[in-house]
């Protein structure tokens, strides 16, 4: 499974590649205004940063717009994913994107029918939203499940699913239990994964005996 970052945060970016966790980087309108810093830039230093994709999110919804919106961002590098919503203009912007050799990220889908087009339209990702399903009573996980059944059913779909709106470990679990080509999420959200009250008192039981030895290393 690939990890993918949803920040703009460059420090902890830099963080997350040198522990080898950082597998591409995701980005939205509303992350981009959370960071006060100019997008293209922005965007451009993160591409030097992540060797993978970086998702950089087109701001209009006419299909005219988006493309040139499009094209700027493609130019930024080579790694960048131009990400498109899933509207119709959405998803026409991706086929002409797609049939150039663009990677497009398709995001806010909420349906597996949603997903299915997105495929169909050449989409490089789709980004299912679990945790704003789960905020509405319904099961974002079971999104996952359908979308990877329909998937499995056609070969030449080449899309990846790459599960979005990440808001805890369990969710990456059975993302991973589902075989899910990516998740995202927020830095805070892989950092817990490293985490485990066993791992803590093991280790300070180590450190605690060392320390009796007199002995280093060093």
């Amino acid at each position: 499974m690939k990890f993918f970052a949803d920040t703009s945060d460059i420090d902890a970016i830099k963080d997350l590649a040198d522990c080898g966790m950082l597998d591409g980087v995701t980005t939205n309108p509303s992350i981009i205004a959370k960071s006060g810093r100019e997008f293209l830039p922005l965007i451009q230093e993160i591409c030097g940063i992540c060797d993978g994709p970086v998702s950089a999110e087109v701001a209009s919804t006419d299909y005219e717009t988006m493309m040139k919106e499009a094209e700027k961002l493609a130019a930024l590098g080579d790694n960048v994913a131009v990400k498109v919503p899933l509207t119709e203009a959405g998803l026409k912007t991706c086929k002409n994107l797609s049939s150039n050799g663009t990677m497009v990220n398709v995001t806010l889908c909420f349906s597996p029918l949603q997903a299915l087009l997105a495929a169909k339209a050449g989409a490089s990702f789709i980004s299912p939203f679990v945790g704003r399903l789960d905020d509405i009573g319904q099961d974002g996980m079971q999104l996952i499940g359908d979308i990877l059944t329909i998937y499995e059913g056609y070969p030449d779909f080449h899309t990846e699913v790459l599960v979005a709106s990440v808001r805890h470990p369990a969710h990456i679990l059975e993302s991973a239990k589902m075989g899910a080509d990516v998740v995202t999420c927020p830095p805070s959200v892989i950092k817990q994964l490293y985490k485990h009250p066993l791992t803590d008192k093991g280790l300070a039981a180590f450190v605690e005996d060392w320390k009796k030895t007199g002995q280093s290393i060093l």
